[in-house]
């Protein structure tokens, strides 16, 4: 398998940096620090970093069309204007304090799916939601413990989905029309003793990259699951991954100091930077939500 390494591109020290989503109009990563509800906007040209903090977490944002961006926040979504205002429209799960909103992602047909994670992360008591373009909320997959990375096939047929702590890329059959999936079955499995998937994304090629928390890579699998690449980092949590640039070659990549002693973050000093690689295959457009 090929190795590559990654580079530090932005030395941020997050807690719990996650959720980067290349912006083409604005060719800026947009990144989230989940736990102190901040929401960054990296220029990779002029090495700028600009933030806004809402008071809440915030697992996912990703750009609307209508201007601004869709949020997964601490108990369901929330829009934030291209003013700064932020407006929470839907209490997924209000009365459930021991969850809390994680990553996310939007479809082709401009739908957000987010999903919930259990605290402690040892429940299975999440579940991942989709967000129409009516903003009707529906709850489509149960008994969740870390609601993570999302992605899609190339035909659109076939939905990609980890839920971390089973340790699984997953793989549905997916209705593109009405966002419907089934078919539930595992397309990779990740050893306990090597770490937890975490975010992931899909390439031009059709090969899935997925994040390995606690242990410093991000690895490439073609369409069956069978391992391809991996990236090494000089960090070990490893929490997701995006591509961007010009050309959509650079897989930027964020990653966490969360859990981690003064001992860990003496050995580990740019823990919660984000890094950067040109592996050689290229990414998507990411899409936008249509609500």
């Amino acid at each position: 398998m090929r190795q590559l390494e990654a580079e530090l591109i932005l030395d941020a020290h997050a807690v719990l940096a996650e959720g980067p989503h290349w912006d083409a109009d604005s060719m800026r990563l947009i990144w989230v620090n989940i736990t102190p509800g901040e929401i960054h906007w990296f220029d990779p040209e002029s090495r700028k970093d600009s933030m806004v903090i809402v008071e809440t977490t915030v697992g996912a944002a990703i750009p609307r069309e209508a201007g601004g961006l869709i949020l997964a926040v601490a108990d369901g979504f929330a829009v934030l204007d291209d003013n700064g205002v932020f407006a929470s429209f839907a209490d997924v799960e209000s009365g459930v304090t021991a969850n809390r909103m994680n990553d996310g992602k939007c479809d082709s047909r401009g739908r957000f799916w987010a999903g919930t994670m259990d605290l402690k992360q040892e429940k299975a008591g999440g579940a991942l939601y989709r967000l129409g373009v009516d903003r009707q909320v529906d709850r489509i997959v149960s008994e969740v413990t870390i609601s993570n990375g999302l992605g899609w096939s190339l035909d659109d047929k076939l939905m990609y989905y980890i839920d971390s702590t089973p340790g699984h890329v997953d793989a549905f059959d997916f209705g593109p029309a009405d966002g419907s999936i089934s078919n539930r079955r595992t397309l990779v499995e990740i050893d306990d003793d090597e770490g937890l998937p975490d975010g992931m994304t899909v390439d031009s090629e059709g090969y899935l990259w997925v994040a390995i928390y606690g242990a410093g890579t991000v690895r490439r699998f073609d369409p069956d699951g069978v391992p391809d690449m991996e990236i090494k980092l000089p960090v070990n949590n490893v929490t997701s991954c995006a591509f961007g640039g010009k050309d959509l070659g650079d897989l930027y990549i964020t990653t966490a100091a969360q859990f981690m002693s003064d001992e860990d973050l003496r050995k580990q000093p740019h823990a919660g930077g984000i890094y950067r690689a040109r592996p050689g295959p290229t990414g998507l457009p990411a899409h936008r939500f249509r609500g």
